[in-house]
Parts: C-alpha cells; structure tokens; sequence
C-alpha cells in the first residue's frame, strides 16, 4: 500500500509513489502533454508500473490555473456587484510598484465593463442591512447572462466580508436560474476586507473555475477507470492539500500549487538535516522559483500578486500563498537578442513542445538546456535516464544565432547563456534574502528541479550561503514535496477593534466560529478524525491611522490583551524598525488555520559501500574556472559518509549535480550531497 504524488510542469510531468510498508520510493518522468495534460500523467503512471489498487492517497499539483490566467484562456465571466462599485476592477489600487517609472501600466479588469452589473443592496461595516437586495433586477441580469453566452459570475457585494447574507441569496438565486453556469460568491473564497481585492480575487476564481472543473473532472474519470479508487487531493498554494471536490470550487487557492509543495520539501530537507534557515531554489524547465524558510518557518502571506512587475502592480490574489519569487529562467528558456542588440535568456520557453533544439522534436531556437549540452555537463545519452537522446549537433546548430549575435563561437556563446541565466537566478536570490534582510550567510540553499543541481554550485558560491544541499530526487523535488503535504484550509474574518475597548470575550467568539469552520470542513472528509486536527491563530494588529498591519501569534485556548499587545509592539518594531508605545491599537483580521496531521514518508538510509562509483570521464565548460578534465560519479551508487573534491558531475536519472574545482562534496547517511 502505498500513497502517489503528480506535478505537472511546463516541461515534464513528475510522478513519486512512496510505500508505506517497505519505505521504497519510485520516482518517474514523462513529458507534459499541454493538448490534454491527463495524458502526461497516465504516461508516468505507466513509466511507474505501480498496481493502482495498492494506492491509499493521490495528490496533484500542476499549473493548470495560473496557465488559464497568464494565457488569458478562462471562461467568459460577468460581475454582479453593489450599486456604485461596478468599476472597483478598473479603479484598482493607487499604488505604484515604481512611482516614477514612465511606463506604467494599470491591469486590465479580466471582466468588461458590459458585463460588470449593478444591484441595490446595501450592508453597513458591522452587516446591518441598509438596503434589501433587489431580486427583479437580478431576473434582468440573468436575461443578459443568457443571451451574452456567459460561462461564469462572481458576486461581489460590498461588506460581505462581515455579513454574507446578500451574497448568499444572490449565489442561490442564480444557480437555480443558471444550473451551467459556474458561481463565485466572495465569501466563499475569503472574509477579508478590501472591496477591490475581494472583487478580483472572486472574479479570478469565476474565470478559471470552468477550466479547472473540466479537467479533474476528466482527471478524476481517467484514474477511476485506471482502478484508482483512494482519496483524491490537489495541492493548494497554502502548502497544504484539499480535496478534488473543494478544489473545483475554489481552483483560484491552487494558483501556485507545484511550486508550494517544492517549498514543503525544502523546509523537510531542513529539519532532516538540522538546518532551520533554508534558500529554496527550484529550476524547471520554464521557470525559476525561489523562497526563505526561516526558523523552520514557511511564510505565508495573502498579499500574492499575479503578473507584477516594475510597471504593473499585477491582479491581487486574496488567499494564502507561499511567499515565493518566480522569474522566467529555466532550462527551456530560449536565449534571444533584443531590438538593441543584448542577450537576453528567457521568460519566453520552449516548454515540452516542441522542446528545446536538441531533443530533436521540431524545436530550433537555442536554450539554457543546449547551451549545457554544448559545454558537456549533461550527457547526450542519459538525459532523463536514457529516455530521451539528446542531439548535440542540433544544439550548437540553434547556438549558431547567439554565436553570430556575440561574434564568437558556438561554446563560448552556450558559456555566454549560462552565465546569463545564472546573473538572473542570482538576482532573484538575493531579493528574497538579502533585501528581505536576510543574510544569506545564515542559510543553506536547497536546490530542486530538474536543473537546480545543475546550477546550484555556481548560485551558492556567488550567492555566500554556508552550504548547498541537494536531496535524493531532485528533479521529482516538488512532487516528493506533495507526499509529504497535509490537508489544510486557512479562515479568516475581518472585524475592526480597539485594543483597550475589546473584551477577551469578542476574540473568543470570534476564534470559536472559525473552529467550528475547521471542524465542519474536515468532517466532510472520512479519513480525517477531529483528533488529528492542529488549529494555529493569528490576530492582524495596526496603530489606529495605519493603512497596513501586523500579524501577530496567539494561542486560542489563552489569550491575553496585555501579552497580545507587547507581541504587537515588538513584532512591529522588528518589521518597520519602530513602535508607538502610546498610540491607540486596532485588532483587524482573525485568522485560524487548520491542518489535519497525516502520515509523512520516510527516506531510508542508504549504504556505506563504496562500488562502481565511477561511470566515466569528460571534458566540461565551467565558466570562469574554465574547461577540465571531470569524474563523472553515479549518485545511485554513491555510499554514506562519501568525500570528494571537485570538479565533479553527479549523475542520476533525474538531474545531473556539477561540483566546482575547489569544492568539496560530502554524501550524509540518507543520501543527500552537501557542497561547500
């Protein structure tokens, strides 16, 4: 018996089964297949050649979300929202991420303003109806919806967050009216205020929901034909799973759901390794994505935003989300020049289709991963294990235009890329850590993905972090993740309160109500006891005047004012390097989360038995160390307590690690490399 994991990336689609009974782990890789992504993965499962019937627990994660976002290929979606507020999504926010930047750029609503309604309704801040909520004019809308071939509609009113009661009437009415329809009410997805991070939050989750719905539900139909007949989960970006069926209704708490599990792992790597402050460096094939675990700590953070940059403050998400930082840079990310003439590598990515030039499928433009082709650290004939033959002719035949572009040859072109794609991965680094004021020097770097062993050496060395660790299975690092996720949902409300007016009472009150949430939810899943069930509370604090807030620690069973106050003032001290001992305190957001402990996978140690380490020699390109003659070691075979100095090129099915001449490798008893 034994529990499976599924990440479907831009380029490959991952597969981990873990067995519960003998602590054997099978990892497997297919390419991903974006014409019907199902078939990516029931071709890992079969690489896999587990019996499905032994499977006890599935989880999924993949990017079919922020896929439908980014391509703008989601439903065609209306807003239903309160008299006066039907502009909310144009309106946005004031903020610039660089106020004098010339080229700014305010988003683009996801809704058209022909499909954006007003009603009557009306709620005060504390929920007490103003106005009734006008039914005829929603028979009206209904017509519009109908004959404008609308897919999907969020409801948003304003102050739902405090009574949802509108919304809940509203939502009833129209899917009665509109069975085929998908239906978003706000307070669905979240009870936090901010009228226009509600609105849009609520409105993404509208537009991907058909998408997301059509595919676990052909998902869901293919593994039950397969004879999968187990608990079916998808992994949130919160770091935890949730079943397929709260996952069809609230796909938008999925929006970086692979990357959040790689998370998971890396602070797993942590604590196996004793190390509590960790960098994590995932590399796929179209992205590199990075984060901090602090004090063993994963921060979550519900200020996500999709598609920012310098001149666009990007769409808020209003729902917990890793704290990650993602840029364009991975192995099939294709170098190119731009209208002046400079290299550039990346975000544009040859993906799984056709794939970068040497995987002989039809791709011609040059990629990070031919440029690692060209100066030897991959091996034409064991990429992926020997599955997919590489083609080094085809590589430097794409290099010819970067070769041209440089006037130089074709090895030092690949060089150029690498060094490119590597200043890129750096700088995205050091903006989680340092300007985060993190010293980097307090870390170790986890590295995971295909290509983050390969890259890894060079990023820790420039980066100064004390050491780098890469774990058994990189290149499935996400999934692996996966199995060791717990079913999570995050609650939260908004309720404005002065410190020095409250009573212990209120937050009682409060918390309560968020716990009898928690426990509802999980008691609609039957392999989950209330037992096993872990609450964890926040209470967000501001000085009365502040637009921005706090999050501050509380344990629900003893709370106390007067420490929740000196917990604020020092945390806000921490954060903005002052307090205001005298100025009047507001308690704003409650937050619970609840996490259902679950088994986690074990990794066995491995053995001290030094044979058949070696499998060969060859010459590779290492930048500014330049070329030398390099031990080629199967990881496989590596034994505990191993030493060795590089350089050095690791093999194994999923990635290839490079060593550096100069630094030294050394294998723990559970198989993971630690280079210094």
């Amino acid at each position: 018996m034994g529990r499976m994991a599924v990440d479907i990336g831009g380029t490959f689609t991952d597969l981990v089964h873990f067995d519960d009974q003998t602590g054997a782990l099978v990892a497997e890789k297919s390419l991903t297949t974006p014409k019907d992504l199902t078939n990516g993965v029931l071709n890992s499962i079969k690489l896999a050649d587990i019996e499905s019937e032994t499977i006890t627990f599935f989880v999924h994660g993949g990017t079919t979300v922020i896929n439908a976002i980014t391509e703008r290929k989601g439903a065609k979606t209306a807003l239903i929202t309160t008299k006066g507020f039907r502009d909310v999504l144009e309106i946005a926010r004031g903020n610039r991420p660089d106020l004098y930047n010339l080229r700014f750029q305010k988003p683009k609503p996801f809704v058209p303003r022909r499909l954006r309604f007003e009603v009557e309704e009306r709620l005060d801040a504390s929920g007490n109806i103003i106005k009734p909520l006008s039914i005829k004019e929603l028979e009206d809308i209904v017509k519009i919806c109908i004959s404008e071939n609308v897919e999907a509609i969020a409801v948003v009113f304003l102050h739902s967050y405090s009574s949802p009661q509108h919304e809940i009437i509203c939502a009833e009415y129209l899917r009665k009216n509109l069975p085929d329809i998908s239906i978003t009410a706000s307070h669905e997805i979240t009870r936090e205020w901010r009228e226009y991070e509600r609105a849009n939050t609520a409105v993404l989750n509208a537009y991907v929901q058909p998408t997301v719905q059509k595919y676990f539900n052909r998902l869901q139909s293919t593994l039950l034909k397969q004879g999968f007949n187990c608990p079916m989960h998808a992994m949130q970006s919160n770091g935890g799973s949730a079943s397929f069926t709260w996952a069809k209704s609230h796909p938008i708490t999925l929006v970086e759901s692979g990357p959040s599990a790689g998370v998971n792992a890396a602070a797993l790597v942590g604590s196996l390794c004793k190390e509590d402050n960790v960098i994590y460096l995932d590399i796929g094939g179209t992205t590199a994505k990075c984060s901090v675990i602090k004090n063993n700590q994963i921060d979550v953070t519900t200020e996500y935003k999709l598609e920012w940059s310098r001149i666009n403050p990007g769409y808020p998400v209003k729902v917990p989300v890793v704290d990650i930082v993602e840029i364009g840079t991975g192995g099939g990310s294709i170098a190119w020049f731009d209208e002046v003439g400079s290299l550039k590598v990346g975000p544009v990515s040859a993906g799984a289709e056709p794939g970068p030039a040497c995987y002989s499928q039809g791709g011609s433009k040059p990629t990070v991963t031919d440029a690692k082709l060209i100066t030897g650290v991959l091996d034409p004939d064991y990429f992926a294990g020997g599955r997919i033959k590489l083609d080094i002719q085809k590589a430097k035949k794409a290099m010819e235009t970067i070769a041209k572009g440089l006037n130089t040859d074709v090895i030092s072109a690949a060089e150029s890329v690498i060094r490119l794609a590597d200043a890129d991965m750096i700088n995205a680094l050091k903006l989680i850590s340092i300007q985060r004021g993190h010293d980097p020097r307090d870390f170790v770097l986890v590295v995971g993905g295909g290509g983050g062993a390969m890259h890894a050496a060079t990023l820790g060395r420039d980066l100064g972090v004390r050491e780098v660790i890469v774990p058994r299975y990189p290149g499935y690092f996400s999934a692996w993740g996966m199995l060791a996720t717990e079913p999570r949902r995050d609650f939260v409300m908004t309720h404005l309160m002065r410190a020095d007016k409250i009573r212990i009472g209120n937050i009682k009150n409060i918390f309560d109500e968020l716990r009898n949430e928690s426990y509802s939810y999980f008691k609609t899943d039957k392999d989950i006891v209330s037992s096993s069930i872990r609450l964890e509370a926040r209470i967000d604090l501001r000085y009365q005047g502040q637009e921005h807030w706090v999050g501050v620690p509380v344990n629900i069973n003893s709370i106390s004012i007067d420490k929740l106050i000196d917990d604020f003032h020092v945390e806000h001290e921490r954060t903005y390097t002052f307090k205001l001992d005298n100025s009047p305190i507001e308690l704003v957001n409650f937050h619970l989360t609840a996490t259902a402990s679950v088994p986690r996978p074990h990794l066995n140690e491995i053995s001290s038995d030094n044979i058949n380490i070696l499998k060969g020699r060859r010459r590779v390109l290492f930048s500014e160390d330049g070329e030398h003659e390099t031990q080629v070691l199967d990881r496989e075979s590596l034994p505990a307590g191993y030493i060795a100095k590089g350089p050095l090129l690791i093999e194994e099915k999923s990635a290839t690690t490079l060593i550096h001449p100069g630094q030294k490798l050394r294998v723990d008893e559970i198989g993971f490399l630690h280079i210094s």
